[in-house]
């Protein structure tokens, strides 16, 4: 790989060649465009409540449990630790790691099952499209425009986080094959072109496979930590068994809380190691000369090489059944989404519950609209909001434990 002075590869993201934002500003004498693209994100309303939404387990079960907050973070870090080994712009990376969750709502994917059913009269829910609406119409900040008027870059990685949407052709594909694209997807595709049939950049891609790598460490750990499976659970595991002996070999008698530690550590590195070699590899092969080249190839060019992509789902695999799908968290989260349908039913008919600049947006609209805005307003929830909220039009409490 050709590394200029700068550290940046001739295939890295350029923010002086960055395809612009779609209300033009004047360049910052201090920043990239991609930093003020981080900037935005980390001063927005909904990357502060990222603070108290659910990664798997909800707010009140405990201090040292990940949230959407502090697995941002994390990916953030491993984004930016794989952007600067492949001499990428750190900062797109980053931007992309700080605002990919932003269209969660509480309580996770059983918040976006429930939104999902309830707006299926508007077109669904989709936290992919959500993000995109969230930093291009639903931030209210700025004088001169909705959302956060990011960077084409930016918002090109955001809405392809799991690769290209469509065909050349436009006919949606992956995901998408049968249902279509999303209805905030479609929308904003009117009024910009994303290139929504191409892969998106190198940093883009950085961030989404930093996403998986952080979802399998800090799972097992939190997993670990919550009793759902023990240390020799994960002896089993393929590509996590070997760690295990590597750590019992050469640390005999370890207990087992650094253990986890270690072995969480150790995962990330394994990790990031792979995707390095594995990246450089298809870089090698692909010759890039700018960042384009990195669009228009043929597969994902950030990527697990194949035996560790193997390791990785095994990993999932296991993770699955054993926390995801455990009793007690599909308990917490069955009563979760019912949370979330319950508010939504309410607001929908007593829209003088919410707040005033919502009650004007609602007022304006057909009933198509109402549904998307009362979607838009428990989407923009943290957990504890949204709890608080049950208890002041609600009699009876969720069991969320």
């Amino acid at each position: 790989m050709a590394i200029d002075a700068r550290g940046r590869a001739p295939y890295a993201s350029d923010p002086a060649r960055s395809r612009g934002r779609l209300v033009v500003e004047p360049p910052s004498p201090s920043r990239s465009d991609f930093r003020r693209d981080c900037d935005r994100i980390i001063h927005s309303t909904a990357f502060r409540r990222l603070k108290y939404k659910t990664q798997v387990f909800v707010f009140h079960e405990g201090d040292h449990y990940r949230t959407r907050l502090t697995h941002t973070l994390e990916v953030q870090q491993i984004a930016r630790s794989i952007a600067r080994a492949l001499g990428l712009d750190e900062d797109l990376a980053e931007a992309l790691a700080l605002a990919h969750d932003l269209g969660h709502p509480p309580f996770g994917h059983a918040g976006e099952r429930a939104l999902d059913e309830c707006l299926a009269g508007a077109g669904g829910f989709d936290h992919n499209a959500q993000t995109l609406r969230v930093v291009t119409s639903l931030e209210r900040r700025y004088a001169q425009f909705d959302g956060l008027n990011l960077t084409w870059e930016t918002l090109e990685g955001l809405v392809k986080h799991n690769g290209p949407l469509t065909d050349r052709a436009g006919k949606p594909v992956g995901r998408y094959a049968d249902t279509g694209l999303p209805e905030g997807i479609r929308d904003h595709a009117a009024v910009q072109d994303l290139q929504l049939w191409s892969f998106a950049s190198a940093e883009a891609q950085a961030a989404a496979i930093a996403d998986d790598i952080a979802y399998d460490a800090h799972d097992i750990d939190d997993g670990l930590r919550a009793g759902l499976f023990g240390l020799d659970d994960l002896a089993e595991v393929p590509l996590l068994g070997g760690i295990l002996r590597e750590i019992r070999a050469a640390h005999g008698g370890l207990d087992a809380v650094r253990t986890a530690h270690e072995l969480v550590r150790r995962v990330i590195t394994w990790l990031i190691e792979d995707v390095v070699a594995e990246s450089g590899r298809r870089i090698a092969a692909l010759a890039p000369a700018k960042a384009d080249d990195i669009r228009l190839a043929a597969g994902a060019v950030v990527a697990f090489s194949p035996a560790m992509a193997e390791a990785e789902q095994g990993i999932k695999g296991f993770l699955y059944p054993r926390m995801y799908r455990h009793e007690r968290v599909m308990r917490v989260m069955n009563a979760a989404q019912g949370v979330v349908r319950d508010l939504f039913r309410h607001y929908l008919a007593h829209s003088s519950d919410m707040p005033e600049e919502w009650q004007d947006d609602m007022r304006r609209t057909d009933e198509r609209g109402r549904i998307r805005q009362t979607g838009d307003f428990i989407a923009g929830m943290t957990d504890r909001f949204a709890l608080a909220e049950h208890a002041r039009h609600f009699q009876t409490p969720p069991e969320l434990r």
